[in-house]
């Protein structure tokens, strides 16, 4: 049996879920998200709970099982709590400004990047170093932070560029590491 697939999804209070066959739409005090899944899994609601089951013990139903249930926590987690990631730009040069929804980045290139979000994602910035990318939808705000990191990732020698916060950069000890011999 799953472990992740066999847990129930507890619906915090303000948010509930309705099923409609294969489909499950998630409303919270952030807004709504509704999703399609494999019709093969069977999804219940009852006493503020969200159930998955699997038909069977086949490899697919059983990847199956787990990743339905994870996504459906994701949703009523986004709706209730939303997903945040933050972004530090290290370096000299490296600075974002907000214009309008989107962010427009001088990341030491011969031109600026303007950034804008996907539907249901916002990017705020504090100061002129730090990006807050937040939505609802779990994969959207990290694919939206991973396009904006990707303009510009840690460089492994200085350590300078766009990183997560948090993320440990491990820098490589250059050319004259080598010549200690």
């Amino acid at each position: 049996m799953s472990r992740v697939g066999s847990q129930p999804i507890v619906l915090p209070e303000g948010v509930s879920a309705t099923i409609e066959g294969a489909r499950v739409t998630v409303k919270g005090p952030r807004g709504e998200t509704s999703q399609r899944f494999h019709p093969d899994m069977s999804i219940s609601s009852e006493n503020g709970r969200v159930n998955v089951s699997r038909p069977s013990d086949e490899r697919q139903h059983r990847a199956l099982h787990g990743l339905t249930r994870s996504l459906i926590a994701n949703m009523v987690e986004g709706v209730s709590q939303g997903f945040t990631k933050t972004l530090e730009f290290v370096g000299v040069g490296y600075r974002a400004q907000q214009s309008g929804k989107g962010v427009t980045l001088s990341v030491m290139l011969s031109h600026t990047v303007d950034i804008q979000p996907a539907e249901g994602v916002t990017l705020e910035v504090q100061g002129n170093n730090i990006v807050r990318v937040s939505g609802i939808d779990k994969q959207a705000v990290g694919q939206t932070a991973a396009e904006i990191r990707s303009k510009r990732p840690p460089n492994a020698y200085t350590g300078n560029g766009i990183r997560y916060q948090g993320e440990q950069v491990r820098l490589k000890p250059g050319k004259s590491a080598r010549k200690a011999v």
